[in-house]
């Protein structure tokens, strides 16, 4: 049995197939774990959306800040624009509710003991550890499923607050939470959160820096995996594998073997 670590699909069908079959994948016996974002920019959101969700327990996918705005998209807390019309055949689609109803339900955090990872969108905070991480993502989840969750998906929007405390509530502090998982890429050397600088970690201003190298980070010693950022690419170090190798954008799908010693890297071409 085989644990496959993907990264970022966005609505690349084809390629997912191609690195399945890459991967000799066998719904059976091996397991997928998605690092979220399945739709947005690519051409085939509603037959990889469609896809996945027909795997079964076989794929584990956490919610990725694409996947979350389809959603607000879905539920009316957004309104349609001409920025996201690659979701619009999804959202017309006869069985829209059915999959975004399945989609409102996934994590935004897994993790999995034997393998001593932790499987997010984009990052976690510095201070958080894993028991941390999945109790904030639950929060998060739970009012997902509850029945009034198009107030969080209208409210989810937004920078702030950056800065974490334990005393933050309401939507202000689910935002916050949201914004870690799905959103982090670089933090200032006071762990507050930073959305101004999306590229290459390397050209940042001498204050921020990448989440994951924070000093002292609490998830230091858990393995974590997570996709979110095709600008940093391809990761692969004992405790933390990148996964987003910018598919969308014609460069590779990428995949890790989780379950051996070594991991294992299966690359396939990207989108067309």
């Amino acid at each position: 049995m085989a644990v496959y670590a993907i990264g970022d699909l966005q609505g690349c069908y084809d390629p997912f197939r191609r690195l399945l079959d890459e991967l000799h994948f066998d719904a059976a016996n091996d397991t997928l774990w998605l690092t979220g974002d399945l739709v947005s920019r690519g051409p085939k959101s509603l037959k990889t959306l469609r896809f996945v969700k027909n795997l079964g327990d076989s794929a584990i996918t956490v919610l990725g800040n694409h996947d979350l705005h389809l959603l607000a998209l879905w539920a009316g807390a957004v309104r349609r624009g001409k920025r996201f019309r690659s979701l619009d055949k999804l959202l017309d689609a006869p069985d829209a509710d059915d999959l975004c109803d399945w989609l409102r339900r996934r994590p935004l955090a897994h993790y999995n003991e034997r393998l001593g990872t932790l499987l997010v969108h984009a990052g976690t905070h510095p201070s958080w550890g894993t028991r941390k991480t999945l109790a904030r993502a639950a929060e998060v989840e739970i009012e997902l499923r509850h029945d009034n969750y198009e107030t969080l998906l209208g409210k989810m929007y937004g920078n702030r607050p950056n800065s974490w405390s334990g005393k933050l509530t309401g939507y202000k502090r689910l935002r916050f939470i949201i914004n870690c998982l799905t959103r982090l890429r670089m933090i200032t050397t006071g762990n507050k959160l930073n959305f101004s600088h999306n590229g290459s970690p390397w050209p940042a201003r001498k204050n921020l820096l990448p989440w994951y190298t924070a000093a002292e980070r609490a998830t230091a010693d858990t393995r974590v995996v997570f996709g979110h950022w095709s600008q940093l690419g391809l990761i692969v170090l004992p405790n933390l594998i990148s996964l987003d190798t910018g598919c969308v954008w014609g460069r590779q799908l990428t995949a890790v073997r989780l379950d051996k010693r070594i991991p294992r890297v299966i690359q396939v071409r990207g989108q067309d």
